[in-house]
C-alpha cells in the first residue's frame, strides 16, 4: 500500500505551455489548478457539478473539473481564465465582459467566458438561442444574464472583424 502522502506526477499542456506537478492522486482537475498550480481563476463552486463555476476547457472542451480527477488529464490540453490573454491583450470575450459590465461580483465569470470561448471557436455566428444553450450549464446570482449574451453576441461581431459597438443603454426602453 502506498503512504498516505504519496504524490502522483503528470505532464499537461496548461494555457498552452507544457507543465508537470505532482500531487495527491485522489484530487480533481480543480483542486490540482488551485492549490499546486496556483491558478485561482477557476472557482469552487457547489463541488458537485451543478453550478459550472469551475468549467475549464480539456481539449477545447468545456469541463466541470470538480468533477474530473487531475489524473485524468495527464497529457492533455488544459486551458483556465489565466491563458485566455494572449500577447498582453485580453480576449475580446473579456473585453466585451468589462465593457457591457457582463460581470457583477465576477465569481461566475471565468467559467462563463471559457464556455463562451468554446463555443465561439466552433461557432463564429452563434445564435442568442445557441449562446443560451452553451452557457446553460454556468449558473449566475448576481446578473439576468443578458448582459453575458450581449457581450458574447459583441465578442462574436469583433472576432468576425466587424466594427461592433455596445447597444446603447436605454431607460424602459428610451434612448
Amino acid at each position: 500500500m502506498p503512504p498516505l502522502d504519496a504524490k502522483a506526477k503528470i505532464a499537461l499542456e496548461l494555457n498552452g505551455e507544457p507543465v508537470e506537478v505532482a500531487f495527491a492522486p485522489h484530487k480533481t482537475l480543480l483542486e490540482v489548478l488551485r492549490e499546486d498550480l496556483g491558478l485561482t481563476g477557476t472557482k469552487h463552486g457547489c463541488e458537485l457539478g451543478e453550478c459550472g463555476t469551475c468549467a475549464v476547457l480539456v481539449d477545447a472542451r468545456p469541463v466541470l473539473s470538480c468533477l474530473v480527477l487531475g489524473l485524468a488529464c495527464a497529457g492533455r490540453r488544459v486551458k483556465t481564465v489565466e491563458g485566455m490573454a494572449e500577447g498582453g491583450r485580453l480576449h475580446p470575450l473579456q473585453d466585451a465582459f468589462a465593457e457591457l459590465g457582463a460581470a457583477q461580483c465576477g465569481y461566475c465569470t471565468p467559467a462563463f467566458l471559457l464556455a463562451a470561448g468554446a463555443l465561439l471557436a466552433e461557432n463564429r455566428r452563434p445564435t442568442r438561442d445557441q449562446i443560451k444553450q452553451a452557457l446553460a450549464g454556468n449558473l449566475c446570482r448576481c446578473t439576468g444574464y443578458i448582459k453575458i449574451y450581449e457581450a458574447v453576441e459583441l465578442a462574436a461581431a469583433r472576432m468576425r472583424g466587424e466594427k461592433a459597438q455596445p447597444a446603447r443603454e436605454t431607460l424602459y426602453g428610451y434612448p
